[in-house]
């Protein structure tokens, strides 16, 4: 395939970014997304060309490191996708096809499609610690789990982090993100000692970072590649309500 791509450039954070036309020309329609970005880079490295700066790094699916929007969509048309597993057959010959980064006040651009997403560190450094035994393997079958709390705390464990939630939601708000670490630590007997001060601290530091709040519109669920859906806000919600609850009603609150 012969395709037109039009990429953000932007050197640093302080630069104004533009949008700049390639050529690329021979694409398998077997190539990954990023293999065809490799390849427009091997020829603007041979060309004496600064080189598209953009994030990945196990190119499985599972790191959350790859992220971009593709024709204004994140991670591209393929739904349930990361970038480096969407391919190129998905595309036909002489498309254009636009390449930015993730939008969000959050997320500041580095340079060209990379991202800072320290943001999402500070989220889940706020949500401190699990008090559990430490020593050898607990018996199995000792602390039962209803298998619906552990099918939705291991659906929610499924967030790789890439951002994409941020990226879809017009207010630019994580709280996707952030409710599916609250959830797989929330359902679990394990995560119930720091339940309530966990919710609130994670939340507090999702505000804190600059991401928006959330108006339900539902574009992260639909961005997200691994599916996380709607309702975990909805358990986060809710535990936000209890905590809030329990703090009023401390002496001295």
């Amino acid at each position: 395939m012969n395709l037109t791509l039009r990429i953000w450039r932007q050197t640093g954070p302080e630069d104004k970014g533009r949008m700049v036309t390639y050529q690329v020309d021979d694409v398998s329609p077997d190539m990954s997304f990023l293999e065809m970005l490799d390849v427009l880079n091997e020829r603007l490295i041979l060309a004496g060309e600064d080189p598209v700066a953009f994030d990945h790094d196990c190119r499985e699916g599972i790191c959350g490191m790859c992220g971009m929007m593709i024709n204004g969509m994140a991670h591209g048309p393929q739904r349930g996708t990361t970038a480096c597993q969407l391919h190129m057959r998905q595309f036909k010959d002489g498309d254009t096809i636009d390449i930015e980064p993730w939008r969000a006040q959050a997320f500041p651009v580095v340079k060209d499609l990379v991202v800072n997403r320290s943001a999402f560190d500070k989220i889940i450094a706020a949500g401190g610690y699990i008090t559990a035994p430490t020593g050898s393997a607990p018996e199995a079958h000792s602390m039962p789990v209803p298998k619906s709390d552990a099918d939705a705390a291991f659906e929610a464990a499924a967030c790789i982090g890439c951002g994409a939630c941020v990226a879809a939601c017009p207010n630019g708000s994580g709280m996707l993100f952030t409710a599916a670490k609250i959830t797989q630590l929330s359902l679990m007997p394990q995560g119930q000692p720091e339940r309530y001060t966990r919710v609130i601290g994670m939340v507090d530091a999702h505000d804190e970072a600059g991401f928006g709040g959330c108006t339900n519109t539902g574009e992260c669920t639909v961005a997200c590649p691994k599916g996380i859906p709607l309702n975990t806000i909805g358990r986060l919600n809710r535990d936000f309500l209890m905590a809030t609850k329990k703090a009023a009603g401390k002496p001295g609150s």
